[in-house]
């Protein structure tokens, strides 16, 4: 008789003080399931992993510059590369969505100094992430960890809480996201009264990206998120045509620079994924 097959998904939307910084939480839970190599898309959070009962294995970065190696706990700016994680059939965690506009309340930092990284969260947070990590583990059920991470990113903003981004910042972002990425930069400097040249001074600082490479990475993130919600009748030249690109070559171009490998290399790379719910369409 083979070994129970364990495949758990879990979204769950922070407290209400976090919403705005924190996008969402996943949980995850994976034994018995075939070994399989995860591409860490390019998207507009930050993202931290907590894991439970193993590390998470990284096989190649966004920066080819460091080196692969295991993380109990990991801390990952916003970037124009995937990086390749290893699944090896088992892994648990919660990945918690981090908007780069709470990096400072949540984190200490502007999210420009995490650009295009992944590292261990406790180099940057310290002894606080082992804390919150123990804290994880310990806990019985997905509520109570959950929990755990609301109480203490709400204890981190309670220390941060008069930092934030600029004002021009925070506008030129939430314009951006609500455009789905498709807003030219010159119209989204006259929209905040700036020059070009210092939005994208200020937004490389706070966001880690140009608003061009933003707007890339936005309207990325959205397409494949509508792929993944379709993955068995979708129309790639459609789908173009929907999110802004100009035909489907300029669509495969994007995924070819942004995730490695075409958008139906993509889907069949992560289709177990998707149908378990560990690539939620919104």
């Amino acid at each position: 008789m083979g070994a129970e097959i364990v495949d758990e998904a879990v979204q769950a939307a922070p407290a209400p003080p976090l919403r705005g910084l924190v996008g969402r939480y996943t949980g995850y839970r994976q034994r018995g399931v075939p070994p399989a190599r995860h591409r860490g898309l390019p998207s507009p959070w930050l993202t931290l992993i907590i894991t439970l009962d193993e590390p998470l294995s990284i096989a190649a970065h966004p920066d080819p510059g460091t080196a692969p190696g295991d993380y109990g706990t990991l801390l990952g700016g916003l970037h124009l590369t995937p990086a390749l994680i290893e699944m090896p059939g088992r892994q648990s965690g919660i990945q918690v969505a981090l908007s780069p506009l709470g990096a400072r309340v949540l984190l200490g930092l502007p999210a420009g100094e995490l650009a295009g990284a992944d590292v261990h969260a406790d180099d940057v947070l310290g002894a606080d992430v082992r804390e919150v990590h123990e804290r994880v583990r310990e806990a019985p059920d997905w509520a109570a960890r959950f929990a755990a991470v609301d109480d203490w990113l709400l204890r981190r903003m309670s220390r941060h809480e008069a930092a934030h981004p600029a004002a021009l910042v925070t506008d030129a972002w939430h314009l951006l996201l609500s455009a789905g990425g498709l807003l030219r930069i010159d119209r989204l400097a006259a929209e905040i009264s700036v020059s070009e040249r210092h939005l994208r001074n200020r937004f490389r600082t706070e966001i880690g990206l140009t608003p061009k490479a933003a707007a890339r990475v936005i309207r990325f993130d959205r397409t494949r998120r509508r792929l993944a919600a379709s993955p068995g009748a979708f129309d790639l030249a459609q789908l173009a045509a929907d999110c802004g690109y100009a035909d489907q070559s300029h669509l495969d171009r994007e995924f070819s620079t942004l995730a490695a490998c075409t958008p139906s290399a993509w889907l069949t790379q992560e289709s177990r994924n998707i149908q378990s719910g560990h690539h939620p369409p919104t």
